[in-house]
Parts: C-alpha cells; structure tokens; sequence
C-alpha cells in the first residue's frame, strides 16, 4: 500500500494544526503509522512544539514554505517512521501560502520518485475573517492583497471546511455558505469544529475518496502574492520564565496575549494569528488569538503551577515586524514584572515573508517551469 498524503491548508488561524491532531489520532487508533510535517517562514514554531508534546512523530520544514523548499519537504518525509515512510502523511503548509496544487501535489505525483495516495485537498475556512472577506468588507483586517491569498486557496481546493461552527450562529453560517457557494461553485462545502470534533466524520469520509482531485490548477499572479505575504509582520520567540515562587502557567499566557491584544486593537492592526505556547516539566497549555474581533482564548488549559517555563510566541499582524516585536518585548516585560518573575529571550525573529519563487510550478500540459 502507497503511503497516503493529506495536506491540509487554510488561512492563518484557520484551525489547521488542531485538526491534523485530530486526523493523527484517528488513524493512529485505527493502527495506521502517521507522520506529520509542519511549515514554517522560520523556527520555533508553536504548531511544532504542541504536537510534539501530544507524542506524534513531527517532522519540520522551517525557513521557508513547502513550495519553495520542496526538497526539504520530501526530505523531512523521508526521515518520519524511523526508515520506513508512514502509512499516513499529514502534512501542514505555511497558512498565507496558496498555488499549492501546482507547487506541491503536483510535483510529488510527477517528479518525487515515491510513489504517494494524494487525498483530496482541503482548505480550512475560519469564519471570523472570511466572512468580512466574502462580503467585500473594508474593515476586514486586511489589504485587498492579502485577501487575494484568502481566496486563491479556496479556489484550489477541491473542498472547504467552514471550522469553529460551533461559534457561528445559524444565519451566519448559512451566509458563509451561500458566499461559497456563488464565488467558488462546485466545492464541496463541510461544516466542522475541529475543537469540539463535529463533522469529523464527514471530513474523514471525504478524505477517503479518489478519483479527480487534488487537480485544480489556477492562474496567480505572484507580485500580488508576494505584496499580500509582505503586508503580514511575522514573530517567531522563545522565552525562558522563571519565578522564585510557583506560578500559574495558563494564567501567564493569558495575561501575556490579553496584553498584545490590546496593544493591536490600540495600533489598529489586525492579528492574523497570534499564537502561544507554554511548557514545563508537568504540561504544556497554549493561548490563541485568530483575529482581533474574537479576541483571544485559552485554548488548550495546562492546570499547571511551575517555577520555570519555555514560552514560544508565534505571531502574524498585519503591522510592520519592527513594530511588532517592540511590542512583543513591551508586553512580555510589563507581564512579567507584574507577576514578579524573571525572563530571557532565547531566541527571536521578527521579519516580513520574502517573496515566494516555487521549487516547481507545474501547470496543465507546461511541465516544470
């Protein structure tokens, strides 16, 4: 049996690595061998750190996207299930990256010589973004080139996951479908919650199928593209935390990302994704914000009280890097003070994504160019 590829994409925040957690665990109680390769612009990725500390086998592709690195990918493939590939491959691509049928699944099928099952490819969709996106919305968040990548990834899909269902209402959610269903018609449409596992089923039946997918090719205009990427701060840190006394590690992330909302509700810049990750010797907790109108939430409590603590803080605002990380340093520094405890910044970039140039793009009847 071929190993069977499943690359799940969505937006920023869209809720991909918690469903891929959720995927790995299905297959992994069905007996299945399961590798996951997550991607990031560069390192200390949370997604990597949280399903690590679930005990799944992870592969990393840091620096750059699966597209423009596709030899690290189908390295970092090959290193899963200790010499032999896993039954099942769940991989995670950079959520502002799109043109991943032609950039990815295309090139493993027609130029990686092991021979892969490509599931059909879904798109993750996250209400509180796409909603604002598909109406035309000015104060969505975002530029209009940046909301060119939110709609290039629908398009390639051959379906779309409305995920968090569970905080949509019933007209907005009939919305969003009628949004999709006019802008992107012949997508199958599934409603999930990857948090709570409503519509897994139907999202595991829908990976089971084959026949024509994982083909849409589409025309994207790259200097659109890389604008809409550029627009985008990114922050990868890793902090050290230490207290004299015990102190409560979800209280601290909280606090931590309550700060930053606030600090980009005040700069007016909106948060794609801000995410962190807490671990220490008993337990890891991790605190989200996936944009600036839901605020931020706990969304993985840890219970935990510890005297010292790895924090890693992923962000990606549309704000300039410089900005952000002044902030990013401003609130961690005003939080710790407050809670009396000591920090070192371990390591911390901040940056705008360089412009995207594909390992291979291949298009219908072009070959590799």
């Amino acid at each position: 049996m071929k190993p069977v590829y499943i690359m799940v994409g969505g937006f920023l925040g869209a809720g991909k690595t918690t469903t891929v957690s959720r995927l790995a665990r299905h297959y992994m109680a069905a007996g299945k061998r399961v590798g996951i390769v997550t991607n990031d612009q560069t390192n200390d990725l949370v997604d990597t750190q949280a399903l690590r500390a679930q005990g799944f086998d992870v592969g990393e592709v840091a620096g750059s996207c699966f597209c423009c690195n596709f030899d690290a990918l189908t390295s970092t493939v090959e290193k899963l299930g200790a010499g032999a590939l896993p039954d099942i491959i769940l991989a995670e691509p950079v959520g502002s990256c799109t043109d991943l049928v032609a950039t990815v699944i295309r090139p493993l099928t027609e130029v990686y010589g092991v021979p892969l099952d490509i599931a059909p490819y879904g798109v993750l969709l996250k209400p509180s973004h796409g909603l604002r996106i598909l109406r035309g919305e000015k104060s969505s968040g975002f530029s209009p080139k940046a909301a060119y990548i939110f709609r290039k990834q629908i398009e390639e899909a051959d379906f779309i996951v409305i995920n968090r269902v569970d905080e949509l209402s019933a007209e907005d959610l009939s919305t969003l479908e009628e949004l999709l269903e006019r802008e992107f018609p012949g997508r199958v449409i599934l409603r999930s919650s990857a948090r709570t596992g409503e519509g897994f089923q139907s999202l595991v039946e829908m990976l089971e199928q084959r026949g024509c997918f994982a083909r849409r090719l589409m025309d994207v205009d790259y200097d659109v593209y890389a604008e809409g990427e550029a627009e985008l701060g990114w922050l990868n840190s890793q902090i050290e935390v230490r207290g004299t006394e015990e102190f409560s590690l979800d209280a601290l992330l909280m606090n931590l990302i309550r700060r930053l909302h606030i600090s980009l509700l005040n700069a007016e810049a909106e948060a794609a994704h801000l995410k962190v990750i807490g671990l220490c010797d008993t337990s890891y907790a991790v605190a989200n914000l996936i944009s600036n109108q839901t605020g931020p939430e706990l969304s993985l409590p840890s219970g935990a009280a510890t005297r010292t603590a790895n924090v890693v803080v992923n962000a990606r605002v549309a704000i300039d890097p410089a900005i952000l990380e002044d902030m990013v340093r401003g609130e961690l520094s005003a939080e710790t003070a407050a809670q009396r405890l000591q920090y070192s910044i371990v390591s911390l970039q901040s940056f705008r994504p360089g412009r995207p140039v594909p390992t291979h793009r291949i298009t219908e009847g072009s070959g590799t160019r």
